[in-house]
């Protein structure tokens, strides 16, 4: 039912009044200012005027979901599922999870993190030609986790209550989820061709500062870039949530070996800062390589009882020595 009513123009979510947000004190002044800039809106047209101009505010005064989650402080205080979160697993299933991050704020805000988080994580390697800047190169092309982030931030059904985006890393591949399938609007011959979003305020704001193309095209690149980067082919999961799932280009064993133990990349990290500094603790060893305590812990026990590395010393004042 409510698929019929948004194809006929009568009800989107994020045309919908949100109660109790406040213009003045709820609003991201600071990326407000930032998206006039993108978008390439004069300076001399008062805050006030792009509001009205962008439709963000209805009749009654109230501002918009949509205008909330573009451009809210934290739109997760007045709609509560309005979040992205990043998970991280050891291995190619969910037994073990080693880093599990929550991102809030405006969309945008939210897209950075979750593409900060992932560069932290996937293999990025650098090319340098001549005097020029380096190039980055990611294991999976940065502009297929782009599409994808920004279709599910785009798209996703803001009624579903029970569910959130969700960036899920294991060792071979990288799953972004999204509540909501397909619109009705869509059939899978039309799938990659066509566009039709649940969130046309939304995307609009996306398309402004050049995020997303209104031709249905996001789907295509996605396949363009994995192939260039001769990885498998994406799949696309449509039912009930909206999945897209690209495949790593990483082996199933870790990189460096020594002496017969076999490394994780985070454990080579984590290493390299003992080295460095034996007295490192839990909080900074997370904190330097952006995974949770919880992530530590786990590589250090698992070294520990490999007898890669031991203690000495207690646990507030002692210090980390590695294996020869």
């Amino acid at each position: 039912m409510r698929d019929f009513f948004q194809q006929s123009d009568r009800i989107y979510f994020d045309e919908a009044p949100c109660s109790g947000f406040n213009l003045q004190s709820d609003i991201d002044h600071k990326w407000f200012e930032e998206f006039r800039l993108q978008s390439g809106l004069s300076k001399t047209i008062t805050q006030d005027q792009i509001i009205q101009n962008l439709r963000l505010v209805l009749a009654d005064g109230n501002f918009k979901n949509g205008g909330v989650l573009f451009f809210g402080t934290a739109p997760e205080n007045f709609i509560e599922t309005a979040v992205l979160r990043c998970i991280a697993f050891e291995k190619d299933n969910k037994t073990q999870i080693i880093d599990d991050k929550t991102f809030g704020g405006p969309l945008m805000n939210q897209y950075q993190l979750a593409i900060q988080w992932l560069k932290g994580k996937l293999n990025v390697r650098y090319e340098i030609e001549g005097s020029g800047p380096r190039k980055e190169i990611w294991e999976i092309p940065e502009t297929a986790l782009k599409e994808a982030i920004i279709n599910a931030l785009s798209h996703r059904d803001y009624y579903d209550k029970g569910a959130k985006i969700t960036i899920e890393l294991f060792q071979d591949r990288v799953e972004i989820s999204n509540p909501g399938g397909l619109t009705s609007a869509i059939s899978l011959a039309d799938f990659g061709t066509k566009s039709h979003s649940r969130n046309p305020l939304i995307f609009g704001l996306f398309v402004r500062i050049r995020m997303v193309e209104q031709v249905g095209s996001g789907i295509g690149r996605i396949k363009d870039r994995m192939k260039e980067a001769k990885l498998p082919e994406p799949l696309f999961k449509t039912d009930g949530m909206f999945t897209v799932v690209l495949h790593r280009a990483v082996e199933k064993t870790v990189e460096k070996r020594n002496g017969g133990f076999t490394f994780s990349k985070t454990a080579i990290k984590m290493i390299d800062l003992i080295k460095n500094r034996p007295g490192i603790t839990t909080k900074e060893l997370a904190n330097s390589l952006k995974i949770s305590d919880k992530g530590v812990e786990y590589n250090l026990a698992k070294m520990q009882k490999s007898g890669i590395i031991h203690r000495e010393g207690s646990k507030k004042s002692g210090f980390w020595v590695i294996k020869e």
